[in-house]
Formats: structure tokens, sequence, C-alpha cells
């Protein structure tokens, strides 16, 4: 036996050659890849496409037109109101997209500054509260309005008093009122919150106001526009500096009673008497304007207060619980209780 011998022959090491590229797809694989998508796309969009159809009208599917579900036809056969998700949309693109509900809601608040929630429900929403509460919630998500609950007046009043929920825009929610609600350009608009303590009083002036606009329609009145006290004020006091400035030795009540004149308020009491609210409105078709100046009293009011008021000629309006203690405050003067009407 032979021991020189290896039981195997030694193999030759290869060299090591560097490691191949992927070779890159040819010209006609990447035509052929293009040329499936492209049917892909068609396919798809044969999906969704209407139906050819037969002499008779009836459609005719095709094989990559399937016939649409006979249930979920009768489903969404009617409009539906579901909104479309738009969480993580900027308030720019959510504006067009708001319900008709929510665009009148943004302009009821930001004509009157303040607006409780309950007669939002009952003008805007029909009396359904929870529709109110939704499309709350969803502004308020957005940032375009704030819902708060403030403490009503106490004004001697007995037994428990209740907070009131009131909904104001925010700057944001003014400008997309401005935008979308379709108001007058002189309309003017408001934002936040600006006498907490007076907030109750002020809330009642767009339930006066729903009233009072009741009344100004059935006579013809049309296209109704809102000045609240704050617009007028500013105006009453700009004209007041105007005139003084140009002439200082001027008595100062004659100046008043031509400035009252001017804006066509009543001079009493030695001060132009300004409303709460001025509706102005059109009659004949436009070819006439009117207004009715509405002020809402409240128990803090003093009888010569009350008397101001009604001599300008204000329509005066008061809450029940209200009109309970001014009646205790002027019982002998009964012409000027039967002149409060009731919110």
């Amino acid at each position: 036996m032979r021991f020189d011998l290896p039981h195997e022959l030694l193999r030759r090491r290869q060299p090591e050659s560097p490691e191949t590229p992927p070779l890159e797809p040819s010209p006609i694989e990447l035509h052929g890849d293009r040329l499936r998508d492209q049917r892909e796309h068609v396919r798809q969009l044969n999906l969704h496409r209407e139906p050819t159809r037969t002499k008779d009208g009836s459609p005719q599917y095709s094989p990559q037109h399937s016939q649409p579900d006979a249930r979920r036809a009768v489903a969404h056969d009617h409009q539906t109101s579901r909104r479309p998700r738009r969480n993580n949309l900027p308030v720019s693109v959510i504006g067009p997209s708001l319900r008709p509900e929510e665009i009148t809601a943004l302009g009821e608040i930001g004509r009157f500054r303040v607006v409780s929630t309950r007669d939002l429900a009952a003008s805007v929403y029909d009396g359904q509260h929870s529709r109110l509460t939704r499309d709350l919630r969803f502004l308020t998500q957005q940032g375009l309005v704030q819902v708060e609950s403030v403490n009503a007046r106490r004004d001697g009043r007995a037994g428990k008093v209740e907070p009131i929920e009131v909904v104001t825009l925010t700057e944001e929610g003014r400008r997309m009122a401005r935008q979308l609600a379709g108001l007058p350009e002189d309309q003017r608009l408001y934002s936040g919150l600006v006498k907490p303590r007076e907030v109750e009083h002020d809330a009642q002036i767009y339930r006066a106001y729903r009233k009072e606009s009741e009344r100004i329609e059935n006579a013809g009145g049309t296209n109704l526009r809102v000045r609240l006290d704050f617009e007028m004020k500013a105006q009453i006091q700009k004209a007041i500096y105007a005139e003084r400035k140009a002439d200082p030795e001027r008595d100062m009540n004659e100046i008043k009673q031509q400035v009252a004149q001017q804006f066509e308020l009543p001079f009493v009491g030695g001060g132009i008497q300004i409303p709460d609210a001025r509706i102005e409105y059109d009659l004949d078709q436009g070819s006439r304007s009117g207004h009715a100046d509405v002020e809402v009293l409240t128990a803090a009011y003093r009888p010569g207060h009350l008397h101001n008021k009604a001599q300008a000629g204000f329509r005066l309006y008061a809450s029940a619980s209200d009109r309970s203690t001014l009646t205790a405050k002027i019982e002998d003067e009964h012409h000027l209780l039967d002149r409060i009407l009731e919110l």
C-alpha cells in the first residue's frame, strides 16, 4: 500500500473576482412595465366610469365594469349630510366646506358679538340643540368660535341664578364670517368677549332683534342690517370731536343736539340717547329705508333711566324676571309698563 499519494488531488484556487453589479433593466423591460401600469390605471378608471346604455336606456356593463350593488344604491340614494374628514386641513380650506347652518351661525354671532347657545339653537337649528352642540364642537376645534359659561346677573333676584352658555367668534372666525356669510359690506362684525359682567344683557339683544325683525319683515322690510351701540357710540364721539375742534367756543349742548339730529337719535335729558341696537332695513324694493331702535331693559335700570329710554321712542324689551322687578319700581306708571315688551 502506498502512502505517498493524497486521497484527493488539491484543486487550484481560482482568483477572486470583483462582485458583478446587477444588470439594469433593458428599455424593452421598462416599456413593458409602463404598459402594465397604464393597463391597471385604465382598469381602475373603468370601474368608476358610467356604463354604456342600450337603446331602451338600460345600463350595459362590460366585464371590467362590475354591476353596482342594488342595496348600496338604495342606501345612498338620498343626500347625506355627513361631514367629510378634514381635521388636518387648514382653516382656509375648511371654510368653503362648512355647513350652511355653521355659516349662518358665524354670521349671527359676529353681528351681535355674543349670543346664547339657547337662542342660536332656536333661530338657526330649529330648536335642535344637539345639532348645534355638534357643530359648535367642530367650530371650536377649528379655532373659529369660543363657548363659555358665565354667571347670570343677580340684580336682587331671588332663588338660584343659573349660568348662561354663550358663544363668541375668534378673530379667525370673524374673518371667516366676513368671507362666507354673505352679509352687507357695511355690516360690522365683532369677535371676543368684552364685558363679562354684561354678557347676559348683551346676549338678550339678539333675542330682542329676532322679535323686532319679525315685526319689520311682516311690514315689508327687507335687507336687515344691525348696528350695535359699540359702533354708534364711536361714530357719535367722532362727530362731537370734529365739531368741537372746528369751533372750540361752541356750546356743548348745541353740538350734541346737532349730532343727535345727524344720526336721527333723540336728545333727551341733556344727552344723546343711544339704543342697544339699531335695525336698519329697506322698504319698497330699496326705494326707501327705515330703522328701529331697540333697548333691552334690566332690573338694574333706575326709574329716571327708564323714562329717558321711553321718551326716546325706543322699542323696549325685558325678560320676564326683569320685567317683574321693573314693575315694582314703576307700579304707578301703567303707560310705561305697557310699552315694555317681554322677551
